[in-house]
């Protein structure tokens, strides 16, 4: 350990501490530096003690301006005390001098703590529902001087500074007052301003002094590779989003149109130079596309902070704060209104699964496993090299859901899509026997991730009834969209996993072998209304060699077109709602790269622009006919026409809402031509060709029905005899109900 200086006298004056103490102050690893520095009451008088590096003499000031006295220097590292003409205890500034150098600096151990017995409280009973207002580093005017508080729980920790840009990264300036009840650390320093580097500087139980931590609760961070955290003001956004707001507020998500535009911000495009959009430049190109499209809502893959740009966001260090590519947090709250304006919602990814295990991130975090498990069959993910959180510590708990809580109501996000709730609900999720430990009842089901996840989806709900939240969930898990009261998970929707992969298989499949599988696209009705789905063709399935949605169709360039057009139609006649991601949508032919820009130029070619037109018109047809959105999620919503017509690949079925015209949906996933081929309908009369996924417009043959059919009652049933273009989906709507 480095020599200190000496001491410049040890004969101790009353009041003066001894030089144990102050060796223990230069050294950085006093127990209580507040009980000694600053300003204290000793007897009649007053005695102001401080570590002031550099400084050769020091003057003890009010806030005022009235000298209070000049302090003794007793070392000569900087340590000075000594007695003033203070009356009464109250935060005090100094004038240090070396030289002919002159500085001030506001002494942060004559202040009070800022949190109080109540915080402890909640805290300790995991029912604080405001800590992204109290932990982190928060800009105050405490006792008459403005700076920020900083507060972090590190309750293993022998010594927690924070260390910054104001304090020359000296973890001895600012050693942090610990609240014993709560393990939580906190400091007010005086005079740090808005957009200064910060860290903690934790020294472990065992004394040893740990890799320098970002805030868990930073609400902004620096532009990779740097790590630190910043001090930021409190957000500021003026609002314009109260009619958006109070109608989610009151609708019934699951009875609204919901088409969701999956984005991935920093390649959705990218500058000439490769560099990413800032918000307001993406609030200028997205918003307006995302609206021209029909789409009603943009979900980003992670935009919190995260070290490395091909996880995605999905290997998040800085959960509270925006990532730095984009620009300010106060630029992603304009993005957000932006989107309100016109009646787009956004929703983001949310990853409380597990975390990176990056130094400064945080793993082993006040030298123990405070976030994770310690043992590495709960706390460690073989997937992903990630940590697992510890959701049997109510702190942790309450990290996680105060993070839900702080988007929602900070940024007015309309929902959060949960990653990866599948490696939350098993134990042995991708683990062998031997390498999981089971629950208290011996089963694999991970019993306290369940009860995380009811308790921030009901709290969610309760706080933001206007959210929705949607579970990524793989497995057959019972009731994951279900209310909790009723035993379910609480989410509003569930990906619908299984008709992704049930539907691009069949489609790989060459149309002649589809009758033999024919099985694969009814089935999915079987379970449709066991939960409130999302239909997901998401980032997953065009990365990792999968190739895009065009590459995965059977056939030659025309017929992949025809295909994926048939299917697109298939999807959004299909109970459930709809996401799609960025780039298929005008069916870009290269796999995703996180690194490029997407393939605008392709639009330059009628067979793009035509898929590009077709989502559009398929958006805009199911958002203003409730047939197709009204009853999604419940079964009188749909009926079968035709199921079982395997050897010629047709499917066709109505769609339904009371009081609305119904809409008939007709899918023939064969390249052949039909004529005349026979329909059963619920209704005599004319029903009108609303949409043809052949038509010339869209890339197609433009076979069709020249825009109407009729419906005829023959011997007692009711049917029309109607033309079914090649690989093409059409949808009939009856004109007068």
């Amino acid at each position: 350990m480095k020599k200190s200086p000496r001491a410049l006298h040890d004969d101790r004056a009353p009041g003066e501490i001894p030089s144990s103490e102050i060796e223990a102050i230069l050294q950085g690893n006093h127990t209580n530096p507040f009980a000694v520095l600053g300003l204290h009451k000793l007897g009649d008088g007053f005695r102001a003690r401080c570590f002031i590096p550099g400084a050769e003499a020091v003057t003890v000031l009010a806030l005022n301006g009235t000298e209070l006295g000049e302090l003794t220097r007793r070392h000569e590292a900087g340590y000075f005390e000594g007695l003033v003409t203070a009356t009464q205890l109250q935060p005090i500034r100094y004038r240090a001098r070396r030289g002919d150098d002159e500085w001030a600096v506001t002494d942060p151990y004559s202040f009070g703590p800022v949190l109080g017995p109540m915080d402890d409280y909640l805290v300790r009973e995991g029912s604080h529902l405001r800590l992204f207002d109290k932990m982190g580093a928060h800009p105050l005017k405490h006792e008459g001087v403005e700076g920020f508080h900083f507060a972090v729980w590190a309750p293993n920790a022998a010594r927690v500074s924070v260390v910054g840009d104001f304090n020359n990264w000296d973890g001895r300036r600012h050693i942090m007052r610990l609240r014993r009840d709560t393990g939580i650390w906190e400091i007010f320093a005086p005079d740090v301003q808005p957009y200064s580097a910060y860290k903690f500087e934790i020294i472990g139980a065992e004394g040893k002094m740990l890799p320098l931590k970002a805030d868990p609760y930073a609400r902004r961070a620096e532009m990779r590779p740097k790590t630190a955290s910043v001090t930021a003001p409190e957000l500021v956004q003026k609002w314009d989003d109260a009619a958006h707001q109070e109608f989610w507020a009151k609708a019934d998500h699951r009875r609204q149109p919901i088409s969701i535009y999956e984005v991935h911000a920093g390649s959705w495009r990218k500058k000439p130079d490769g560099s990413f959009l800032s918000w307001d430049e993406l609030a200028s190109e997205l918003i307006p596309y995302c609206v021209d499209m029909g789409f009603t809502h943009i979900e980003f893959l992670p935009v919190t902070e995260h070290p490395y740009d091909p996880s995605w966001g999905y290997q998040t260090t800085g959960l509270f704060a925006p990532t730095a590519r984009f620009g300010e947090p106060e630029g992603f709250a304009r993005f957000v209104n932006g989107c309100h304006k016109v009646g787009l919602g956004v929703i983001l990814d949310w990853v409380p699964a597990h975390f990176p295990t990056d130094a400064h991130g945080l793993r082993n975090f006040d030298g123990t496993a405070l976030y994770e498990h310690a043992d590495p069959r709960q706390g460690f993910h073989p997937d992903w090299n990630t940590a697992i959180y510890n959701f049997g510590r109510v702190e942790v708990l309450s990290y996680l859901i105060n993070n839900a809580l702080y988007w929602a109501e900070k940024f007015h996000l309309d929902g959060l899509r949960v990653d990866a709730v599948a490696s939350m609900l098993y134990l042995d999720y991708s683990r062998k026997d031997g390498e999981w430990i089971p629950n208290e009842y011996g089963g694999r089901e991970n019993l306290e991730s369940v009860r995380f996840l009811q308790k921030m989806n009901s709290l969610s709900y309760s706080a933001h009834p206007g959210m929705m939240t949607i579970a990524e969930e793989s497995t057959s898990w019972p009731k994951v969209s279900h209310p909790v009261h009723e035993g379910g998970l609480g989410f509003g929707f569930k990906w619908n996993m299984g008709f992704m992969h049930d539907t691009l298989s069949y489609l790989a499949r060459e149309p002649v072998h589809r009758k033999h599988h024919h099985n694969e696209l009814t089935f999915g009705l079987i379970y449709a209304y066991s939960e409130n789905f999302v239909l997901p063709l998401s980032h997953d399935e065009v990365v990792h060699g999968k190739g895009s949605l065009i590459a995965k169709m059977a056939g030659d360039d025309w017929q992949k077109f025809a295909n994926l057009r048939a299917f697109y139609g298939f999807m959004w006649g299909y109970p459930g709602k709809k996401l799609l991601f960025m780039g298929q949508e005008f069916a870009q032919w290269s796999e995703w790269s996180e690194a490029r820009s997407l393939d605008w130029n392709l639009l330059a070619y009628s067979p793009h622009e035509g898929m590009r037109r077709l989502v559009r018109d398929l958006n805009f047809c199911y958002r203003s006919k409730p047939a197709l959105h009204a009853r999604d999620c419940e079964g009188e919503g749909f009926t079968w026409l035709i199921a079982d017509d395997a050897d010629n690949s047709v499917y066709a079925w109505l769609r339904m809402a009371p009081g609305e015209k119904p809409v008939a949906v007709i899918s023939n996933f064969t390249p052949v031509y039909r004529e005349n081929y026979r329909i059963p309908l619920p209704k005599e009369g004319r029903w009108r060709e609303i949409l043809n996924t052949d038509a010339e417009i869209y890339g197609g043959s433009g076979k069709g029905n020249g825009g109407r059919v009729q419906a005829v009652n023959a011997g007692g049933s009711i049917a029309a005899e109607i033309t079914l273009p090649p690989l093409a989906t059409i949808m009939l709507e009856l004109e007068q109900n």
